[in-house]
């Protein structure tokens, strides 16, 4: 044996000894750090791919945020608390504290537990569901804006129907209206690196980017934590919230392929509670504390007939805020459950859900797209309609574009729109905002959006599943393995 060969060996050698280690510490360390399924996943990657696998682990493992946030976070969650205190002994015990069915009133205490903010009476709600009426309804509040003009999004993009907002924002600066911006990095990057931000700044429009990555940074937050709310408020009166961004309605993939979303607009108390999410996002952002006394004025006339709640959640919270409300809507839902979602990747407890509401005879619909704008969470989400079509759900399969709004029906009475998709990222690692909608009435116009989808879908059978290809059951069956980590 020669020195090199001898030299090669003892390195080889040495590597597989690094490479055990890498595998027996993964194996003490990550199960004490995540549930099974998401310790199951990362155990698998690093055993198949040691040095990749730590890698990625090291980066992408843990979702916890730096100190910093979390300090902010916790400071306004305390500020608000003093403030939902004095707006409960405000002149509007009814808009603050509404009287609810037993079985409604159980989920708006979970939502408040959880997400720290109440129900409330007295808003009226206007449904937008194509893009295009989206954009004008923006545009057209910002131009009736007197004093402030508050957006926070995850795409801001700059073509055509971004440029519209933005001439609208410019003409509100311009007018002496404060105008704030926050716009996730990630999400938002091309708007944010553009002349267009440079443009509209030296206007006085204030932009800001929310989670902004910066790897050189020792104490940074994981790259793939996002900021993926839509919000937009405006003078304390106007809210409109929902799955659109501010972008065309092709988002600019697949050859004008359309996305379909949808957003609420809203009047009355519950806007205060979206513009404290917006405080909060601009404070822990900027270090800046934005005026909160009119968020417990009582001087408001809240006539309105809607009885709404905002839930926000992210890796901030203590829980998946989000995860565990839906949960318990499925669990005790009497006669039907509907979802529509672009992704469709469940954990655990939410298959475990559904199961018990089709075991109790709960009609369960799923509404997805037939074409998913991105490859491995396509697979992933179709690795999961076996499991569906086995417990005898309704799967339906979006034929007219690309299905993007996130909707929850439970029954006639209870309505969930928002940001959030039903998959383990938008429970567990995305900032998010959601709307709880109660009472018959108000889930009038969730119900037909949902129908509409519906009739716009093939219902998928299980004749046709079971005539796709090896290669899709193959990237289907490793996409699963690796769904907790998507």
């Amino acid at each position: 044996m020669t020195w090199g060969q001898g030299l090669s060996i003892f390195f080889l050698t040495g590597l597989d000894i690094v490479s055990f280690i890498v595998r027996l510490s993964a194996l003490v360390i990550i199960p004490q750090r995540h549930n099974p399924s998401t310790a199951t996943a990362w155990l698998l990657v690093i055993l198949l791919w040691p040095w990749p696998g730590m890698i990625a682990y090291s980066i992408l493992g843990t979702n916890v945020l730096p100190s910093r946030r979390m300090e902010r976070h916790n400071a306004m969650l305390s500020y608000f608390h003093d403030i939902r205190a004095r707006m409960m002994h405000s002149e509007l015990p009814g808009a603050i504290s509404p009287q609810l069915p037993p079985s409604l009133q159980a989920t708006a205490n979970l939502a408040q537990n959880l997400g720290y903010l109440s129900a409330v009476q007295g808003n009226t709600v206007q449904y937008v569901t194509e893009a295009v009426d989206f954009i004008d309804t923006l545009v057209d509040e910002i131009d009736a804006a007197a004093s402030e003009i508050d957006l926070l999004y995850y795409i801001f993009a700059d073509d055509s129907q971004g440029r519209k907002v933005v001439n609208a924002c410019r003409r509100a600066a311009r007018r002496g209206v404060t105008v704030r911006l926050l716009l996730d990095s990630v999400g938002s990057r091309e708007f944010l690196r553009s002349s267009l931000r440079e443009d509209i700044q030296r206007d006085g429009v204030q932009v800001e980017e929310a989670l902004p990555v910066r790897i050189y940074r020792a104490k940074a937050a994981r790259f793939d934590l996002r900021n993926h709310r839509k919000l937009a408020v405006f003078d304390s009166r106007v809210a409109v919230t929902g799955s659109h961004n501010v972008t065309e309605p092709s988002y600019g993939r697949f050859g004008k392929l359309i996305w379909k979303d949808v957003s609420l607009r809203f009047c009355g108390p519950v806007v205060r509670q979206l513009e404290s999410v917006f405080i909060e996002d601009w404070y822990v952002e900027t270090g800046e504390r934005l005026d909160t006394a009119h968020l417990f004025s009582a001087n408001d006339n809240f006539s309105g007939p809607s009885c709404l709640q905002t839930v926000p959640s992210g890796p901030s919270y203590q829980t998946e805020n989000y995860q565990r409300l839906i949960i318990a809507s499925i669990i005790g839902a009497q006669e039907q459950v509907t979802i529509t979602t672009p992704y469709l990747i469940p954990d655990e407890g939410m298959l475990q859900a559904i199961e018990v509401a089709r075991l109790r005879g709960v009609k369960v619909r799923l509404v997805t797209p037939a074409r998913s704008d991105q490859i491995i969470a396509g697979y992933a989400s179709r690795a999961y309609y076996e499991d569906f079509l086995r417990l005898g759900v309704e799967v339906y399969l979006y034929d007219k574009g690309l299905l993007h709004a996130k909707t929850v029906t439970v029954d006639d009475n209870l309505g969930f729109v928002g940001s959030s998709n039903f998959d383990i990222r938008s429970f567990s690692l995305n900032f998010e905002i959601n709307m709880i909608l109660y009472g018959v009435q108000e889930n009038f116009g969730i119900h037909r959006v949902q129908g509409l989808y519906i009739c716009d879908s093939h219902r998928l059978t299980q004749d046709e599943w079971g005539k796709r290809g090896h290669v899709s059951m193959a990237l289907e069956s490793v996409t699963k393995l690796l769904s907790p980590l998507l």
